[in-house]
């Protein structure tokens, strides 16, 4: 069975939902993370401040919705860059991953800047809300790509001491679900990935990247074959992506 049909009143408040997001993520932009207020957005729309706290009752109920919109945005990129290629080519979709990661950046830096940039003064993420499962998937989202790659991998990281106890309770539970099997070695090799695939797209983003080079999809594709050879991968033909 289908979704069941929104009224006109359901669907003009997801709409306003939706606008009152849209506006704070350009407050944001403007003015830092210290510049969202629900006054402000209320008084942009011409809505009254008692209006808009019927749709979020505090700022940081309002952060919260954007954070899981973005992280859910993220995560649905990311599985459709997987979906794209053949499941047994851990290479290519380890390729895929990192170049939807990037693309999916700098098509939305707001939102990039908004969960990976500095923290929103006084807001503190609820645990186990749905800002942190969105996280959380896409976090695990790379585990699985580093399970596969795992038979390869795992005689480079035969020197590498951790337990489970080295990593928040939420992750390991969540990569639990989906790699039952897989070692805290390749809990931590995940993370090392994610930090090379995260750095060169966030100086990128933050436009420290402008003044040194002139195609950073190019630095970036050699950097991703890089981390696929040093998984014990065959590196896949180098495809720039713009």
């Amino acid at each position: 069975m289908g979704q069941p049909k929104m009224s006109r009143r359901e669907r003009l408040r997801a709409e306003t939902a939706a606008e009152i997001k849209a506006i704070a993520l350009k407050h944001m932009a403007a003015g830092g993370a210290a510049a969202l207020s629900l006054r402000a957005i209320a008084r942009d729309m011409g809505m009254t401040a008692g209006a808009i706290y019927s749709y979020y009752e505090t700022r940081d109920a309002l952060i919260n919705a954007l954070i899981t919109d973005v992280y859910t945005s993220l995560a649905d990129t990311l599985e459709a860059a997987h979906e794209q290629v053949d499941e047994h080519d851990t290479a290519q979709r380890i390729l895929a991953h990192g170049n939807a990661y990037r693309q999916w950046a700098i098509s939305h830096p707001e939102e990039f800047q908004l969960v990976y940039g500095d923290p929103v003064p006084g807001y503190q993420m609820p645990e186990g809300g749905p800002a942190t499962e969105a996280e959380l998937r896409v976090c695990t989202l790379l585990g699985q790509l580093v399970a596969a790659a795992w038979p390869h991998a795992a005689a480079a990281q035969a020197g590498e001491e951790h337990s489970w106890e080295d990593f928040q309770p939420d992750l390991t539970d969540a990569l639990h679900t989906k790699e039952p099997d897989l070692p805290p070695a390749a809990l931590a090799l995940t993370l090392r990935i994610w930090g090379r695939m995260h750095g060169l797209v966030a100086l990128e983003v933050y436009g420290h990247l402008r003044t040194q080079i002139v195609n950073p999809a190019k630095l970036y594709q050699q950097e991703l074959l890089d981390l696929t050879s040093s998984l014990g991968l065959p590196v896949p033909a180098a495809t720039t992506v713009g």
